[in-house]
């Protein structure tokens, strides 16, 4: 019998007798069948087909998980799906306030290179509260800022603080600000640990105008962040959503 160039199927000899087309049709039509379902192995919205070790088959990969990149593997033999090993952003977790008294982020993995903390619509209940925050719950006083307010020429230096401030006096009634902290290699042991932050806050006087904070700080312990802190300088913390990320 003669075959297909491409995928060898079997096709009827031009001197084969007329009554074998059927048999012939049907063995045709199974081979094409097969092939077809070998070079589509998909069966999941998402999935991907790839050249696997044999001729004409593919190997199905499945769809990854959210905020994962497509690679090749450790072998150089196939795809597959992977963490972002660089410069991604991945969300940790999302925590939103409700009159509470503070906010802790506990248990942050230490898989990282460095955290950033995104703080939207902060509001406090008293009505010029200002936001800090510490590591690990320690109260200690060893923490430092170098302080930028206002404008460039508002500069203040503090020692041994318990907590690092990372705002000024804001509105009770309009949560329109933003905050923003990084945390670089925060989970090494060796060195002392870093941070820059900055507080954008709705004024608490006027309304219709804002402040503004840049902090450099310091916190003087070689232990590995593992626990963020975050609380008002009186009363509670009214709303505002807490955004962990962990970048690689």
């Amino acid at each position: 019998m003669a075959t297909t160039t491409n995928y060898g199927w079997t096709t009827p000899d031009d001197t084969a007798l007329v009554k074998d087309g059927a048999a012939a049709i049907r063995t045709l039509g199974s081979s094409v069948d097969t092939t077809t379902k070998n070079l589509n192995p998909e069966t999941t919205l998402g999935d991907l087909a790839y050249r696997s070790s044999t001729a004409n088959v593919k190997t199905r990969l499945g769809l990854g998980t959210a905020g994962q990149v497509l690679a090749v593997n450790s072998g150089a033999t196939a795809p597959e799906w992977v963490t972002s090993s660089s410069g991604g952003m991945t969300l940790i977790s999302t925590t939103s306030a409700s009159n509470s008294a503070a906010i802790n982020l506990t248990s942050i993995p230490q898989t990282y290179n460095e955290l950033y903390i995104y703080i939207r619509a902060l509001k406090p209940a008293n009505d010029g509260g200002e936001c800090s925050f510490r590591f690990n719950n320690d109260s200690g006083a060893n923490r430092y800022q170098h302080i930028y307010w206002g404008n460039e020429t508002s500069t203040a230096q503090t020692f041994a603080r318990t907590s690092m401030q990372l705002n000024e006096a804001n509105d009770n009634s309009v949560a329109t600000g933003f905050n923003w902290i990084r945390i670089p290699d925060y989970a090494n042991t060796t060195t002392w640990k870093t941070t820059t932050s900055v507080g954008i806050t709705v004024d608490s006087s006027t309304t219709t105008s804002f402040r503004s904070r840049f902090n450099v700080g310091l916190y003087n312990q070689t232990t590995a962040i593992t626990e963020l802190n975050f609380f008002m300088s009186s009363g509670n913390i009214t709303s505002g959503d807490f955004l962990l990320y962990g970048v690689k």
